[in-house]
């Protein structure tokens, strides 16, 4: 990872009170707890980010694949950092200009999993393929975007690595059946100096059973080893991709073999795992620990590391406290943020909350909070609350604080959205 000269110096919400470099933030010995940082903020556990890193690693080791996790989640050169260092192949993203922010932060290997399809997008594209030293491939499944793709890069004098995009009938892109596979391979064919086929990719996750998501995923094995028949692909080693956050345990289980061959390379693409959360991903996990073996023996799962920290700052009604935090602050397109502990200066340590509070609704900067007529809150206690879908919390952040297992703050990330 190259070093980072783009970081400007952290201001806005979620910081101490003097505008610090993210080295002198890591130095300052701030403390979420003593009230050395402005709330709303969002924090992420060292200690949980660590366990996920090192879980995941295990877990793609055990089956012979290789991990590109998804750079969309969470935008933060530092995350990628640790990821490529925790031994990613590289960094799957969604969009030209996710790929240049990550490129100028220091990463040289790109999996866009999604189409490149208009003129402004391919030139960013193109201009960072003038350096040699940066890999690169996207998705096509259509003959009109590989003729665009091809035009527009044999004008470049460039050669478009590019993998075709296996989809199922009802959901989002992606070819859905053999005769779209042909006319697309045959418009790749039509421009050998500018595009190079080098795999297969597909999506599950728009499938909710995990019947489908087999079928897909064994489709789209039964795609890559026609076209290798037909000697389609460009170069020696065959991409074969898939895995978002919910069944990267299903496709990992369904690609297992053809990752044995030694002329495929499995990539899978899950993002979230490294904040996970308590919604829609620890109900995967939940599933995942139920059914697959491999996660059974590791013990413990993922551990949620994203958290975000605010102020109670009026308890107008007896069942009602209204909470620092809102739709600016956290996702809530998954579920509403959950309560998870409460400080109040003075205290040792936060405790937990008790079962029965909850938000009701959020509104922009404000969260209604419900609780019994008898609960001990008052204005002034930090709340801590646990979040569902990580990608929408990251994106409201211009930057997150590392904290410790005592909530001291160790350092900072940014994010790029």
């Amino acid at each position: 990872m190259a070093e980072n000269l783009f970081h400007p110096e952290p201001t806005g919400k979620g910081l101490g009170p003097e505008a610090r470099t993210a080295d002198a933030i890591a130095a300052a010995g701030w403390s979420v707890l003593d009230g050395d940082v402005s709330l709303p903020v969002a924090v992420l556990r060292d200690s949980a980010l660590r366990h996920n890193l090192d879980w995941m690693a295990r877990f793609i080791a055990a089956y012979g694949v290789d991990l590109a996790p998804h750079g969309k989640t969470t935008m933060s050169p530092e995350l990628f950092a640790m990821q490529l260092d925790a031994g990613a192949w590289g960094i799957t993203l969604a969009t030209a200009p996710q790929v240049s922010d990550a490129y100028r932060h220091g990463v040289r290997r790109v999996l866009m999993a999604n189409q490149l399809v208009d003129r402004a997008n391919m030139a960013i594209v193109a201009d960072l393929l003038r350096d040699p030293a940066f890999a690169f491939c996207c998705l096509v499944d259509s003959a009109a975007n590989a003729d665009a793709l091809g035009a527009f890069f044999a004008a470049q004098g460039q050669r478009l690595r590019v993998l075709l995009e296996v989809g199922v009938s009802g959901g989002r892109t992606g070819v859905r059946d053999d005769a779209q596979v042909a006319a697309v391979v045959e418009a790749i064919r039509r421009w050998p100096q500018s595009l190079a086929l080098v795999g297969v990719e597909t999506y599950e996750g728009v499938l909710k059973d995990e019947a489908g998501v087999r079928t897909l995923l064994r489709r789209t094995v039964d795609v890559l080893q026609s076209l290798r028949a037909q000697d389609a692909f460009a170069e020696p080693r065959i991409l074969l991709s898939g895995a978002g956050s919910a069944w990267y345990d299903v496709v990992a289980e369904e690609f297992a073999d053809a990752a044995r061959d030694p002329v495929v390379q499995v990539l899978l693409r899950p993002g979230c795992y490294l904040t996970h959360d308590v919604g829609a991903y620890r109900e995967a996990a939940t599933r995942i620990h139920a059914s697959n073996p491999v996660a059974r023996e590791m013990a413990e799962g993922l551990q949620p590391a994203l958290q975000l920290w605010a102020c109670v700052q009026s308890r107008p009604e007896a069942t009602r406290a209204i909470v620092g935090l809102g739709k600016r602050d956290a996702a809530f397109d998954a579920g509403l943020p959950v309560p998870a502990l409460r400080y109040r200066a003075g205290e040792a340590a936060p405790t937990p909350v008790p079962a029965h509070w909850r938000l009701d609704a959020i509104m922009d900067q404000h969260a209604f909070l419900h609780v019994d007529a008898d609960d001990d809150v008052q204005v002034g206690d930090l709340l801590c609350f646990d979040i569902s879908h990580p990608c929408l919390t990251f994106d409201k952040w211009r930057h997150l604080l590392r904290v410790d297992d005592d909530v001291r703050v160790t350092g900072l990330v940014h994010t790029y959205f």
